[in-house]
């Protein structure tokens, strides 16, 4: 494993599922890792764990649609770890479920100011620490394979997750000269709180459902998330920017 020792890298969305695994991964790479999340009593469980197992965590609440509370979070990473290497932005709300013609508007602002703009605000004030450290790094976005091929009754879901992946190749056109990669990870169908969530609404198991999304008929592990946002933060992946990692099981190839 590529060791980060000496490197502090925020995860959002870090209390669980894909967040989560990204960051109890990159705490065992020797990472300082910063839990962001708006759930406290999850996320500073998060952080107590990976310091009882020797590695090294801090929590810090934050909604990333509000402004001052990304500016907030990075502030926080600077303030206890002393500077920013890496950016894990996971962070999202569970995909709607209604068609074109019926989509709800309060929740299409909601989703659309975490997913979408929430992801934007995070890309603007890493960047910002980035470059006053002057040193580069890395930032990974987490699309979706919605950013890829459309869902029925997803359109906010499948408009924020296109967006990130277009944001994505924007900042790493504008920052590649100052050696700030930025790349997106987008998954196929994960075993989290939010798929198995969605199961239920739609009235599915993961044993019927799984074939549909999975050329391995098997939903993925939050920890090979993990892996691919791991590789794309390490210097293994020093010549990589502005792409995307399919970490889907093909689902987006047929």
């Amino acid at each position: 494993m590529t060791s980060f020792e000496d490197k502090v890298a925020i995860v959002t969305g870090a209390a669980m599922g894909m967040g989560e695994a990204t960051a109890r991964l990159f705490a065992e790479a020797k990472a300082k890792v910063i839990i962001a999340d708006f759930n406290e009593e999850k996320g500073n469980e998060v952080a107590e764990s990976i310091k009882a197992s020797g590695g090294q965590a801090a929590f810090v609440k934050v909604d990333i649609s509000k402004s001052e509370d990304v500016q907030a979070m990075v502030k926080f990473a600077v303030d206890t770890f002393g500077r920013l290497d890496v950016a894990v932005n996971n962070a999202a709300l569970t995909p709607d479920d209604k068609p074109v013609a019926e989509f709800d508007e309060d929740y299409w602002n909601r989703l659309i100011s975490v997913d979408l703009t929430g992801t934007a605000l995070c890309l603007k004030y890493e960047i910002k620490q980035l470059e006053k450290q002057g040193n580069g790094g890395s930032i990974i976005n987490i699309s979706s394979v919605s950013g890829f091929r459309p869902q029925p009754k997803n359109i906010a879901y499948v408009a924020a997750k296109h967006g990130v992946v277009g944001m994505t190749k924007v900042a790493a056109m504008e920052y590649g000269p100052q050696n700030i990669r930025v790349n997106s990870v987008a998954p196929g169908a994960i075993d989290t709180p939010m798929l198995r969530g969605a199961l239920e609404q739609f009235g599915f198991t993961a044993e019927e459902y799984a074939p549909q999304l999975s050329l391995l008929n098997r939903f993925g592990d939050p920890k090979e998330i993990a892996q691919a946002s791991l590789w794309l933060a390490s210097d293994a992946s020093s010549y990589v920017t502005g792409t995307t990692i399919h970490a889907d099981a093909g689902y987006t190839s047929r």
